[in-house]
C-alpha cells in the first residue's frame, strides 16, 4: 500500500524533513522506524500492509516520520551532549510541527498512538510517556526503555527526559500524568529469541516500574521462537490493534 509522500521544511532541525501518509481516518497513528531506519521502511516491510482493515475503511491516519538515529543515538563517537541537544530538537519537530500539520491537514481528532518496532518502539514509548496529552495508545514491539544503553555513564537532564524508565521510576505519586497513563492503552511486546535479550531485559524492567506506579499495561512476553525481525512484528501489529476500540 502506497501513501503520499512530503518533504518539508523545519525549523527546529534548520533541514529538510521526510515522512509518508496513509489514509484518511480520525484516529492518528505515528508510526517510527526502527534504529537508523528511514520513513519508508514502515512500508517496505510490509507493516503498512498489515494495517489495511484500518486505512481501508477509513479509521486511522498513519504518519511514518523520518529519524536520525544515526547522528543521535546511534553515533557513540559523537558529543553526547550535541548529540542529546540534537535528539530533542527531532523530539520537538515531531511534536511542534509534523503532528499539528498532520492534524490540521487529515482532520484526525483527539490524542494520536504511537508505535514502532526495535528502536521506533523506543520512540513509541518515549513520545507516549513524555506527552500523554498528546498520546493515548502506545504499542512498542521489541522496544529499550532506558537512554543509558546508548549513553552509558553520561547523564544530563535531556538523556533523563528522553528515558522512559528513569522519569517513570522517580515519578512522584501525585504527578498529573500518572492518571492519564492510568486511562490510556499501554501494549510493549517482546519475543524471547534471537536478538531479543537486551529488549527483553528492558521490558521486564519497564513491567516492574509501570507495576510499582499501578499503572495497568499490557506486556507481553511472546515465544523463544519469536526473533527480533519483521517477520514477526507483522504478526504482531495487527494482533494488538484489534484489541484497540478503533
Amino acid at each position: 500500500m502506497e501513501g503520499q509522500y512530503y518533504k518539508q521544511y523545519s525549523r527546529c532541525l534548520d533541514r529538510d524533513m521526510e515522512f509518508k501518509l496513509y489514509g484518511s481516518g480520525p484516529k492518528l497513528c505515528v508510526a517510527f522506524p526502527p534504529q537508523n531506519g528511514r520513513f519508508f521502511d514502515f512500508e517496505n516491510f510490509g507493516m503498512v500492509d498489515t494495517l489495511k482493515p484500518w486505512l481501508e475503511s477509513g479509521r486511522i491516519t498513519l504518519v511514518c516520520p523520518d529519524g536520525i538515529d544515526g547522528e543521535t543515538w546511534s553515533n557513540p563517537e559523537g558529543n553526547p551532549s550535541g548529540r542529546i541537544i540534537l535528539q530533542e530538537r527531532w523530539f520537538q519537530y515531531i511534536i511542534q510541527e509534523l503532528l499539528p500539520w498532520v492534524q490540521a491537514r487529515c482532520g484526525t481528532e483527539g490524542k494520536a498512538l504511537a508505535t514502532g518496532c526495535s528502536m521506533g518502539g523506543f520512540h513509541a514509548a518515549n513520545f507516549f510517556f513524555r506527552h500523554p496529552d498528546r498520546f493515548d495508545t502506545v504499542i512498542s514491539l521489541s522496544g529499550l526503555y532506558h537512554a543509558d544503553y546508548f549513553f552509558h555513564d553520561y547523564m544530563d537532564d535531556l538523556v533523563y527526559a528522553n528515558s522512559p524508565l528513569h522519569c517513570l521510576r522517580n515519578m512522584p505519586p501525585d504527578h498529573p500524568y500518572l492518571s492519564l497513563y492510568r486511562n490510556s492503552h499501554i501494549i510493549l511486546c517482546v519475543g524471547q529469541g534471537a536478538w531479543e535479550d537486551d529488549l527483553l531485559t528492558s521490558t521486564r524492567r519497564m513491567e516492574a516500574v509501570l507495576r510499582e506506579k499501578q499503572i495497568p499495561a499490557w506486556v507481553d512476553y511472546w515465544g523463544t521462537d519469536v526473533n527480533h525481525d519483521w517477520c514477526w512484528w507483522q504478526k504482531q501489529l495487527p494482533y494488538f490493534m484489534n484489541t484497540l476500540p478503533l
